[in-house]
């Protein structure tokens, strides 16, 4: 908000006076000026919102600052912005017309100046400013992450109920609705089903769908589908009725349980029910929902299962584990834990955010920990005023905002940019933290690792929930719970502050809030009914961030194609990645202070003129082409952090590089072989991320081939390479074999293979990789019917997923690979039996087998003896998990 606001100013200034000096020459004493300013106002901002809720005069201080601080930054960019189409104007309109009429940036500044000068005039008022320390930032402590697992307390008995009604026959297909008010456990319950090795026995498939409030009929019955074929542009393509048959299709014998969690209506219900079988009496539909009705609707029989609140005892125990991770609170802390669990009035997702507060509180001092807790007690008794359970809710949820540490405060409320249920993938949030300027940058820890670290701490703060995990054990997708995404939206948007912005279709047609005037917000989300928003001509002058996560493909018509650039000039983040441009407006390389853009494109070209936007950090572009030409030198682009690109992207010829230029720069992908050169890797020298994709023999060959130039990638951890032969088919051209292990980046952690069809004995070049911890074989990365493990390799490998392929016999043992921790067989359906004596590495912990059914047999030989070997070392039973799909009946 403001602070966020403040520091982007700071740093923005500091990257003009270093790299555009000379466009800030006019006004440098005024641009100091403003500066010192600045520096104080965070000190301040840092500290108020513990008060300014309380207090309106502070609060229209507070406004005041940031107005201020949103004017100085409009007023430098606008003029950056100009001064830099002035001079790409056509030089006979320049000599026609005369030199163009720039403002002069000193006397805007000045005027903002004066505006600050009037708020230090009513410090008496207030504070005194010159008491302010004034320092860079607040207190922050970079803690290990402690993802803590989920903890279902209470709910047994609702538990057995439902899993009796799963246990009924039925006559037709059966739906049940657990319904409740926001945060009272009901996903968390039916996730509890869900995971029930009972329910799993007796439902050998089972689907989960999230719906959300603007889902589409196309949305559910794909998300169905990739539980049973993998979703092809063809089966997007489809209509929604052919989609309603597939799902029939595969639905329509055998058991399966689907969850549908949080259908907001009756109507809602009605369009997705048309894709289920109603005569498979072994099925079963789960629905989590807010509205009671929705329960007898869907079932007029037995209604709805209202969940209920927690008991007392319930509601101490779940705030016990929460906190201590033990059915107990320290004999000190005895009276107010139960006090504070009390206070929470039954409802488990009070309990959860509140212990992700105490949580942090934790030390080995009790009395500094019960004077904390006693503080957090008392929060109470100015928070909770409310006696509504619905309203208590949003105040301890507000509670628990105001106990975040400064840094991130503004990191929790982007959480409102995303749409209600939407899986965020952490990389796109961490590289739009950074773009937004909320991540500062820390002496010797990178952006990228800091902004991890924020993440982390707001999922151990249980403000935000891990989905999905990387081999690495870093978070790879997460989720906000509804409730503390409304808190994000509506508090970014408290008393006119204008962080964020929804833009939504109301029911009469029109926009929400109205597009007909000037938007005065600093960034926009919209997850439906884009185009029609785009088509209205927005004009936002002040709007720095515009994001579309629509679930929906769609095509920008070419009228309207400058709607965007055109009318929010001023933008730094330009997310669109569901419409796809057939052609892009010369205007969208005059938004020059871009920091972030993700583009889907109809072109086999990326324009030079993307080199005009000098302050990009992070270029997504998706093409339907196989290649893309990078005319722009983009290696020359000194802020630039990450390029990615799904198609084979070919590079121009390095020219003479700026100061600095290439640095930044982690990952790149994917590339073409052939610009994988000693030149492009000396510039971009600190990548950690590499995608080649192309004909790889280019790269691989001994002889001729580039590969060594890899090798002095020294920070490289992450390398992906995928054979492109096209128009020819992989099996038509075998790679020689692989480079030696030595000519390999020396800190490769991850490393994917496809369509190289390979031969197995290249696998000991592999495994000499000694950093090596993931190895992901993809379709046809290798061929040959047999592979039998040679010793001293994968020394160091956790995870291997092996794709497509002909082998059938695969011969290894233990000593193989003695850190394995998750094997993944995917469409290995020659494949015999996976090697029993696998159940021998003491750290497996997971197999997977899909579509591999021949090796089925051995993977429960190697569950059942994984739990003997625990049972007779007497150690604790370790959770190891099988999958096997699909599911033998």
């Amino acid at each position: 908000m403001a602070d966020a606001a403040v520091e982007f100013l700071l740093e923005n200034l500091k990257q003009l006076l270093v790299h555009h000096a000379h466009l800030l020459k006019d006004a440098k004493d005024q641009v100091e000026k403003l500066e010192n300013h600045l520096r104080l106002f965070k000190a301040f901002l840092k500290d108020a919102p513990k008060q300014w809720r309380e207090d309106e005069t502070l609060r229209e201080l507070i406004r005041r600052i940031r107005n201020a601080v949103y004017e100085a930054e409009d007023i430098i960019d606008a003029y950056v912005t100009q001064a830099a189409e002035a001079k790409n104007k056509n030089y006979f309109l320049r000599a026609i017309h005369g030199p163009p009429k720039i403002f002069s940036i000193a006397e805007k500044v000045e005027s903002v100046l004066k505006k600050i000068d009037d708020i230090y005039t009513d410090k008496s008022r207030i504070l005194d400013f010159a008491s302010i320390k004034v320092e860079d930032g607040g207190t922050e402590h970079n803690e290990a992450p402690q993802v803590r697992e989920t903890n279902v307390v209470g709910f047994e008995d609702e538990a057995e109920k439902l899993k009796g009604y799963l246990a009924e026959e039925s006559e037709e297909l059966e739906a049940i609705a657990v319904v409740g008010m926001p945060g009272l456990g009901k996903t968390t319950l039916v996730g509890k089903i869900f995971r029930d090795p009972e329910v799993q026995y007796e439902f050998p498939t089972r689907i989960w769908v999230y719906v959300s409030q603007e889902f589409t009929k196309k949305d559910i019955f794909l998300d169905i589908l990739k539980n049973f074929t993998r979703i092809t542009e063809d089966i997007k393509s489809k209509t929604d009725k052919e989609l309603a048959g597939m799902v029939v299709g595969y639905l329509d014998n055998g058991r399966f349980l689907l969850v549908m969690d949080d259908v907001w209506s009756c109507e809602d219900w009605d369009k997705v029910k048309t894709a289920l079988p109603n005569t498979n009496t072994r099925g079963k539909v789960l629905i989590t929902s807010r509205q009671a009705e929705l329960g007898w609707h869907v079932n007029r029989r037995k209604g709805p299962h209202k969940l209920r609140f927690l008991t007392p005892e319930e509601s101490i125990l779940l705030l016990q584990l929460e906190v201590f991770r033990e059915p107990k609170f320290p004999i000190d802390l005895e009276v107010e834990g139960r006090l504070i669990a009390e206070r929470c009035g039954g409802l488990p997702l009070a309990i959860v955010v509140i212990g992700g507060i105490l949580v942090k509180k934790f030390s080995s001092d009790i009395t500094a920990m019960k004077t904390t807790w006693n503080n957090v007690s008392e929060s109470f008794d100015t928070y909770l005023k409310d006696e509504d359970k619905g309203k208590r809710m949003d105040k301890i949820i507000l509670l628990s905002y105001e106990k975040l540490p400064y840094h991130l405060r503004e990191c929790f409320l982007y959480f409102g940019m995303f749409p209600e249920d939407f899986e965020i993938p952490a990389w796109k949030l961490i590289c739009l933290w950074i773009a937004e300027g909320l991540i500062q940058q820390k002496d010797v820890v990178s952006l990228e690792e800091t902004a991890e670290n924020y993440l982390e701490e707001l999922i151990n703060r249980n403000l935000v929930r891990a989905e999905k995990f990387k081999p690495d054990g870093k978070v790879k997708t997460c989720r906000i719970h509804d409730m503390l995404r409304d808190f994000c939206l509506n508090e970014a948007g408290i008393k006119g502050e204008g962080f964020l912005q929804e833009i939504k279709m109301s029911s009469h047609g029109g926009f929400h809030p109205p597009i007909q005037d000037e938007l005065k917000f600093r960034r926009l989300c919209i997850h439906s009914n884009a185009l029609n928003f785009v088509s209205r001509k927005p004009y936002g002058p002040s709007v720095r961030s515009f994001v579309c996560f629509s679930r929906d493909e769609m095509i920008m018509p070419v009228a309207d194609i400058s709607a965007l650039p055109g009318g929010f000039k001023l933008l730094r983040v330009l997310d669109v990645e569901p419409i796809k441009f057939t052609k892009l407006p010369s205007d969208m390389y005059q938004l020059l202070h871009l920091r972030y853009l993700v583009l889907s494109v109809n072109l086999k070209v990326l324009p030079a003129a993307f080199s005009k936007l000098w302050n990009i950090q992070t270029l997504v572009v998706g093409t339907d082409s196989r290649t893309l030409d990078i005319k722009a030198d983009i290696l020359n682009m000194i802020q630039l952090r990450h390029f990615k690109t799904n198609a084979s992207a070919t590079l121009p010829k390095t020219s003479k590089s700026s100061k600095g230029a290439g640095e930044k720069i982690q990952t790149l992908a994917t590339i073409s072989p052939e610009s994988c050169t000693e030149d492009v890797f000396d510039r971009a020298r600190n990548l950690k991320k590499l995608g080649v994709r192309g004909k790889l023999a280019v790269l691989l060959d001994e002889k001729t081939g580039s590969f060594e130039s890899l090798g002095n990638l020294g920070n490289l951890e992450k390398l992906k390479l995928l054979n492109d032969v096209f128009p020819v088919p992989p099996s038509g051209v075998h790679l020689r074999g692989l480079p030696p292990a030595y000519k390999f980046p020396p800190k490769l952690k991850i490393l994917t293979l496809s369509e190289t069809s390979l031969d197995w004995r290249h696998m000991s070049i592999i495994g000499s990789l000694e950093k090596l911890e993931v190895l992901k074989l993809k379709d046809k990365a290798f061929h040959g019917e047999t592979w039998k493990a040679t010793d001293g390799g994968f020394r160091h490998l956790e995870v291997l997923h092996i794709g497509r392929t002909n082998l059938k016999i695969w011969v290894a043992s233990h000593h193989h690979f003695p850190r394995l921790k998750h094997l993944q067989l995917n469409n290995c359906e020659d494949l015999q039996q996976v090697p029993i004596e696998l159940a021998d590495v003491p750290s497996f912990l997971k197999l997977v087998l899909f579509r591999s059914r021949r090796a089925a047999a051995s993977a429960k030989k190697i569950e059942s003896k994984i739990m003997e070997n625990d049972q007779k070392s007497g150690s604790v039973v370790r959770r190891f998990r099988l999958s096997i799909f699909p599911p033998e009946e």
